[in-house]
């Protein structure tokens, strides 16, 4: 049912009191939308068995990891409410029950009571009004309804409610539990200098709160890596190594848990429900970085329209020279000046979680200036079990400088040979080779391999 329909609600009824004192909350959040919450707060406990409302939990909690724990308190039972106090769930509760229509005369203000019993609330309200049928109707005029009571199983906010056998007396509890809904990423913003080649980096750890509720001032814990849940999204916002070219060897300093990192939020935040909040947690200046074109041929075919080079910027995370951190999985914005200083976006590319020490090769976009054309010149056949195939190779340049773009020739399976080339390549895994191809200015560089193959 609409809002505007009802025109206004009027509860006569007061909800209990909370049995407990709000002490802190902590929030220990993952890269995969899940966050466990640990609500901390003072309980009045009666004696014997009691049950105890925490008001304001996660809408999306997962009630089998809850955990209450707090000297002498035995858990007996727990449920979750999460049928939500509005004037829709209020009017479909009511159904077989009377309640009060306030209606108030446009013309003179006059307020008229009648009792109603409810119908039915499909679509709209149907009402039995002494010995006639009335349509409750959206149509402007002052109508308001009155409740006696809330109904027992729906709540202004979700609340989990848990019976327990205690000790008389105020003593300090905390309510854990895993909630999705709650999820960070990192985001950076890479500044890259053409004339020094040289890269600002800064970093941006992104928090998302669609979990229903708010966590006011709350202890935060950010854990880059990936805990296993069963049946769960992969939202990581990367893909497992995206860009790393050579996956680093060195220990830094940051905190780990078990085989996953830590960033903690160095001051208490307010993570309010349905924000995006950023936070720092990487500046830095002047990390050296290349600028570079690339290239990736998945077989050894013919391609007769050239294709674009990629635009690719390398840099190293680890100390002495890189950026001397861990980088959580994110994506990568890439900005360049322009002549007035301005800086400009290039694109964006994505990483997985990189440990310190890695050597990052990431792509911006198409180059629009450097150019490939392979031909396949001739493929004869050796044996029964194999074939020889001649490449060349045209890489041209219409930029006013020389450069150094790297072919990558993929596809080769590991039985696959170089019988010549017409300059050295590096072999780069079982099924890949490289080379690094210098073009000049305005000019274009041929390059030639003859490859023994399988097929």
């Amino acid at each position: 049912m609409r809002p505007g329909l009802l025109g206004g609600v009027c509860l006569l009824a007061a909800l209990a009191p909370a049995a407990f004192a709000e002490t802190g909350v902590s929030v220990t959040i993952y890269g995969n939308n899940m966050a466990l919450v640990r609500d901390t707060r003072v309980l009045n406990l009666t004696g014997g068995r009691q049950t105890i409302e925490f008001k304001n939990v996660s809408a999306k909690i997962r009630p089998e990891t809850v955990s209450l724990k707090a000297a002498d308190v035995s858990i007996l039972e727990q449920n979750f409410d999460y049928d939500l106090l509005s004037p829709g769930k209020m009017m479909e509760k009511a159904v077989g029950h009377t309640v009060t229509i306030v209606r108030i005369n446009p013309a003179n203000g006059v307020e008229t009571r009648e009792q109603a019993l409810v119908l039915a609330t499909n679509g709209g309200v149907v009402l039995r009004i002494g010995d006639h049928i009335e349509v409750l109707r959206d149509d402007g005029l002052p109508t308001r309804v009155i409740f006696d009571k809330v109904p027992d199983n729906l709540r202004a906010s979700p609340t989990l409610s848990v019976s327990v056998d205690a000790k008389a007396g105020q003593r300090e509890g905390t309510l854990s539990y895993l909630t999705p809904g709650l999820g960070w990423r990192a985001d950076y913003v890479a500044l890259f200098d053409e004339n020094t080649s040289a890269i600002d980096v800064q970093g941006w750890v992104t928090l998302t709160n669609n979990s229903g509720v708010s966590y006011d001032s709350a202890n935060t814990l950010l854990v880059a890596g990936q805990p296993r849940l069963q049946d769960a999204a992969d939202d990581s916002g990367g893909p497992a190594n995206g860009g790393m070219v050579e996956a680093g060897t060195q220990s830094g300093t940051r905190e780990r848990l078990g085989d996953f990192y830590l960033y903690p939020l160095t001051a208490r935040t307010t993570i309010a429900n349905q924000q995006t909040k950023q936070v720092s947690f990487m500046d830095v200046r002047g990390a050296p970085a290349r600028h570079g074109y690339e290239y990736r041929l998945n077989w050894m075919q013919t391609i007769e329209e050239p294709q674009s080079f990629a635009s690719v910027y390398s840099f190293n995370n680890g100390s002495g020279g890189g950026l001397g951190d861990q980088l959580p999985a994110g994506i990568v914005r890439f900005y360049i000046r322009d002549k007035q200083g301005a800086p400009q976006f290039i694109g964006e590319s994505p990483i997985g979680h990189t440990p310190m020490g890695s050597e990052l090769s990431l792509g911006t976009g198409d180059a629009f200036d450097v150019k490939i054309k392979s031909t396949v010149t001739s493929r004869t056949r050796i044996n029964e079990f194999r074939w020889k195939t001649a490449m060349s190779y045209t890489v041209s340049n219409a930029l006013p400088k020389p450069i150094k773009a790297t072919l990558i020739q993929d596809g080769l399976w590991g039985d696959t040979r170089i019988v010549s080339e017409s300059q050295e390549s590096n072999r780069r895994n079982a099924d890949a080779v490289e080379w690094a191809v210098d073009v000049p200015a305005n000019g274009k560089t041929v390059l030639t391999a003859v490859f023994d193959t399988k097929y």
